[in-house]
């Protein structure tokens, strides 16, 4: 529902989400729709009925095997450090074998290897800057950089008004880019959207001091840990809740509208 000419309009701050234009980008459906599909493949589907948090979650870190991708790379290099301080070659190929190890066994066993497969190429990239530079902390430079990058494009999706999680969300719940026109769920897709970027940023701010500091490796090795899945887990539950009831009580707000509701 449009609000009237008549209706005083909300004060634009910078942390207002900004008004949709008038013609959506095709671009921007094609993009919600690629990341729908991703959400959808790693099990954080809102539309999908009977789903539990705990399962959602659980899903979307890959259960066990998602875990122990995730973590034993980093744990086998640092292991590696503490009983060879001085032997960077074995700790680097310790945890390329050990990345190496979940890509080759997706393979065999015909599983998409691209979860796998990526870790293997931030191992390998980390590994390789760290024997060209000499330094163990160098291992922690991609993840800086994938920090910044991830949390810069939820960021600045938020302000500009197409946010990161409203373009999956729309294609999932079949709403396109319908919600844009809704500024409540404008304003619920804004805020996950910066509750994502403060996220990676967050890590950034811990652990980049860190390493500027020349904080002992393992130090900033477990702090990573500490803030990887620890952190994306309770995130994925509050999104996965958030758009659901976003869109159950836009449902209630006009059950015989196929229009998104506008409640304010």
């Amino acid at each position: 529902m449009a609000a009237s000419d008549d209706e005083p309009r909300e004060p634009r701050t910078p942390l207002t989400p900004s008004e949709p234009d008038e013609d959506a980008p095709r671009a921007s459906s094609l993009f919600g729709q690629a990341l729908g599909e991703a959400a959808r493949r790693a099990g954080m589907d809102p539309s999908v009925e009977g789903s539990s948090t705990g399962a959602v979650v659980w899903k979307a870190i890959g259960g066990v095997r998602g875990i122990v991708e995730s973590v034993l790379p980093l744990v086998v290099f640092l292991v590696s450090l503490t009983l060879w301080p001085d032997q960077l070659v074995i700790a680097v190929v310790a945890s390329i074998a050990a990345a190496g190890i979940f890509t080759v066994a997706r393979l065999v066993q015909r599983q998409a290897p691209s979860a796998a497969l990526g870790g293997l190429v931030a191992v390998g990239v980390a590994g390789v800057l760290v024997l060209v530079t000499g330094r163990a902390e160098d291992n922690f430079i991609p993840g800086f950089l994938t920090n910044v990058a991830y949390g810069s494009a939820f960021l600045i999706s938020a302000f500009a008004g197409w946010s990161l999680i409203g373009l999956a969300a729309g294609f999932l719940m079949d709403d396109g880019i319908a919600w844009r026109q809704d500024r409540r769920k404008r304003r619920v897709f804004f805020w996950l959207a910066i509750m994502w970027g403060a996220l990676f940023f967050l890590r950034l701010g811990v652990q980049f001091p860190m390493w500027l500091a020349d904080v002992d490796v393992q130090v900033i090795g477990t702090v990573k840990l500490v803030m990887g899945l620890p952190l994306f887990a309770p995130l994925v539950a509050v999104t996965w809740l958030v758009v659901r009831a976003t869109y159950a009580r836009a449902g209630r707000a006009d059950p015989g509208s196929d229009a998104p509701a506008d409640v304010r």
